[in-house]
């Protein structure tokens, strides 16, 4: 009993230890991370409350005084971070100045503010909105895009509507950074990015990353019926209407692109649990395989392999046939 009491204890001891870091350091960037405008401010008071925090937290941790002044300084931050609140009224990045709406009426859609940009390189472009007018009824499938920076675990996953008399219609869920922003993603989990549903032509969408930012990115048609491929689209539309009225914070892990394409697809239909694959999104695509979302009659290896659309994007540039073209021949484009 003595044994199973010490080793209690020490597993008692590391969680709280662990507890103690995770709390000080989530408080600690988000004053790093907040809406100070001077960043040596925020990163000198970051500083300051990490130190105090340490001393407070470990090396003084038994005089009641310190822990006092430290959760007094902590419930100022916690009150600071609930005013820091989404605006649609800042200088965005013309990538992502829009925001688009849609208007529902039976069966038909219109869709405003979808982007049509004409590319020079991946920053010296021609920005262009259009209107598409579609119908619910000619929604015939849903394909899934991967798109990577740099190989590995993290992309970015978004989706294109596929109709029978239209043209696909892109829409890939982003951080809307402001002018001289990037992405980064810890500052992302820290209200540092509002969201936004960028609706778009394949050819800005995809183009631009297969063309101007050497992303590889990767095609798959979703096994999904029609019926249910309308449900998620008008998900999507609710949505980003939702966005258009109220402005969101992206976050990485619960209000991204990955984690909320699955969210709607259970709402349209999914049958599924969480995966690791749903935050590693870099290997959703043999979640896919493995669950028969996509056709998977080929090794997962050979399939990935030819899902590749570079090349054909590349050829096909700003063709007017541009979704065809990078779709000829996808194993993925046939049904069973």
């Amino acid at each position: 009993m003595r044994v199973l009491a010490s080793i209690a204890g020490g597993l008692l001891s590391v969680l709280w230890f662990v507890v103690r870091v995770l709390v000080h350091g989530w408080a600690t960037l988000a004053i790093y991370f907040s809406n100070l405008p001077s960043a040596p401010a925020r990163t000198a008071l970051a500083i300051a409350f990490f130190v105090f925090g340490v001393w407070a937290l470990w090396i003084a941790r038994r005089r009641r005084a310190a822990l006092v002044a430290y959760a007094a300084l902590y419930a100022g931050v916690l009150a600071w971070w609930a005013t820091i609140l989404p605006s649609h009224d800042r200088e965005w990045r013309p990538e992502v100045a829009v925001m688009p709406r849609a208007y529902i009426d039976g069966d038909r859609v219109r869709i405003t503010g979808v982007r049509d940009f004409s590319y020079r390189s991946r920053d010296d472009f021609t920005p262009r909105y259009i209107e598409r007018d579609v119908s619910l009824s000619r929604l015939t499938a849903v394909d899934f895009y991967i798109s990577y920076w740099v190989p590995g675990p993290i992309g970015h996953t978004f989706v294109s509507f596929v109709f029978d008399n239209e043209p696909p219609l892109s829409v890939s869920i982003e951080t809307r950074p402001e002018v001289g922003e990037g992405y980064s993603p810890l500052a992302s989990m820290f209200k540092h990015f509002e969201l936004i549903y960028v609706v778009g032509t394949e050819r800005d969408i995809i183009g631009v990353r297969t063309n101007y930012r050497d992303e590889d990115v990767y095609l798959y048609r979703i096994r999904v019926s029609p019926e249910n491929g309308r449900r998620l689209f008008l998900i999507y539309l609710e949505r980003i209407n939702e966005l258009a009225d109220r402005p969101e914070w992206y976050h990485l892990l619960s209000n991204s692109c990955t984690i909320n394409i699955i969210r709607y697809a259970n709402l349209s239909g999914r049958v599924g649990g969480l995966d690791i694959r749903h935050v590693l999104n870099g290997w959703i695509d043999r979640y896919f395989f493995e669950t028969g979302y996509v056709d998977n009659r080929l090794p997962f290896a050979e399939l990935r392999r030819r899902s590749q659309i570079n090349a054909a994007a590349r050829a096909a540039d700003s063709d007017r046939d541009f979704s065809e073209r990078i779709r000829a021949g996808l194993p993925t484009m046939t049904a069973r």
